[in-house]
């Protein structure tokens, strides 16, 4: 089980976004930059967050912005824009247990609601951090005062 690396490339766009609002026009080759990726993968994840209503995007003189507040984007926003999961769930199971087993018979029945527990604790605590809290911790090890 792991949760792609879009997540966190989303919230680093997000947070440099916000950050770098009033200093720099913010291109997809900006963010790749300072996430460290081909402006390609920067370009997909934006797309996502943009069909999301996270982000805005305009070739003009803003170039991109966000589109809510930073307290309004929770981590569990950003989960779900980037498709980090699909609609079988955060575990995917093995595809053929032998049923001749009595381990193979019985182990979807035995993990199946644990592992949707498990999930559900999961995105329920992505509910309650925002990027916002992010972006301070950003700033303040950043030294930004502003």
């Amino acid at each position: 089980m792991q949760i792609t690396s879009k997540f966190t490339i989303a919230v680093h766009i997000i947070a440099a976004i916000d950050y770098f609002r009033d200093s720099a026009k913010v291109t997809s080759s900006f963010l790749a930059v300072s996430v460290g990726v081909n402006p390609v993968i920067v370009r997909n994840v934006m797309g996502s967050l943009k069909e999301s209503g996270i982000i805005e995007i305009s070739q003009g003189k803003s170039g991109i912005s966000l589109a809510k507040g930073l307290e309004e984007i929770t981590f569990y926003d950003v989960y779900k824009a980037v498709d980090c999961v699909d609609g079988k769930g955060l575990f995917h199971f093995h595809e053929s247990p032998n049923i001749k087993c009595p381990v193979g018979r019985s182990i979807h029945l035995a993990m199946d609601e644990r592992l949707k527990r498990v999930q559900d604790t999961m995105e329920n605590e992505l509910r309650r951090i925002t990027i916002a809290d992010v972006a301070a911790d950003i700033k303040k090890k950043a030294g930004f005062s502003g």
